[in-house]
């Protein structure tokens, strides 16, 4: 039987490059491992800080499940979906959808109805929803937002050289639009096995956010599990410590083929 095959759906702000680590860690284990870029993102992040895309400005979550369905539909079999951060809310729009054999949801984006109004919360979005912003104009985040919301537990070094690797602009027209129709969950409905996982130091979707995310899948006939992860903030995937994150990942799906 051919390995089963993993689609890991990165988030906002960042390229397919942010699961660098992730796609050996898993291919060693024996899996198929797909990064599809968001529309617009299968360029060097240099490239991208350099010269954005006008395109960019119109991307909307609407466009990125649909991209990212596309792909997971041309394969032979259901495949895994590994989303962090947005591509967490894809990660679990897809599960919802029945078209995946399984999920993880990484820090992930909250779906319709998941609210929290903790301030760190609403300053993390507050430069792209905010109404004195440009929608249609893309969104370049400052180094010092990224340190607030994305690396706050890192040194400086550290979030510099992760800033200066992975971050590129991102569309406003997202942010503005993740809520509504596309981003509707039936938490009732019987669903694939769904992990929801959190960084407890997260301040751009706390930890707490993401445990009422997951409390809300009330199917008892479904595996739905939680795991929040002590020490971690939201570039849990890409940071010093990925390691215990996706090896508990893997180890999960482990379980679900005994």
């Amino acid at each position: 039987m051919a390995p089963k095959t993993i689609v890991f759906v990165h988030g906002m702000f960042m390229t397919p490059l942010c699961w660098e680590h992730w796609l050996t860690r898993f291919a060693e284990r024996g899996y198929r491992c797909l990064a599809p870029a968001w529309p617009g993102r299968d360029r060097p992040v240099a490239e991208l800080r350099a010269h954005s895309d006008p395109e960019l400005g119109r991307l909307t979550l609407s466009d990125v499940v649909a991209h990212v369905g596309s792909t997971v539909a041309a394969l032979a079999q259901k495949p895994i979906v590994i989303g962090h951060s947005t591509g967490g809310l894809v990660a679990q729009i897809l599960v919802n959808r029945d078209a995946v054999a399984a999920g993880v949801a990484i820090d992930s984006a909250p779906p319709e109805s998941v609210f929290t109004a903790k301030w760190s919360f609403l300053r993390s979005r507050w430069s792209l929803t905010g109404p004195f912003a440009d929608p249609r104009r893309p969104k370049t985040l400052a180094f010092e937002e990224f340190q607030y919301a994305f690396a706050n537990t890192l040194p400086v070094e550290a979030q510099k050289a992760a800033f200066d690797r992975y971050v590129v602009p991102e569309s406003r027209m997202l942010a503005r639009r993740a809520r509504g129709a596309v981003a509707r969950i039936d938490f009732a409905k019987p669903h694939p096995p769904l992990l929801v996982t959190a960084g407890a130091q997260d301040r751009v979707f706390p930890a707490s956010l993401n445990f009422n995310n997951f409390a809300r899948y009330r199917q008892r006939g479904a595996i739905t599990d939680f795991r929040a992860f002590e020490g971690r903030d939201h570039l849990v995937i890409a940071e010093p410590g990925w390691e215990e994150v996706a090896d508990f990942v893997a180890n999960w799906l482990e379980k679900l083929k005994a």
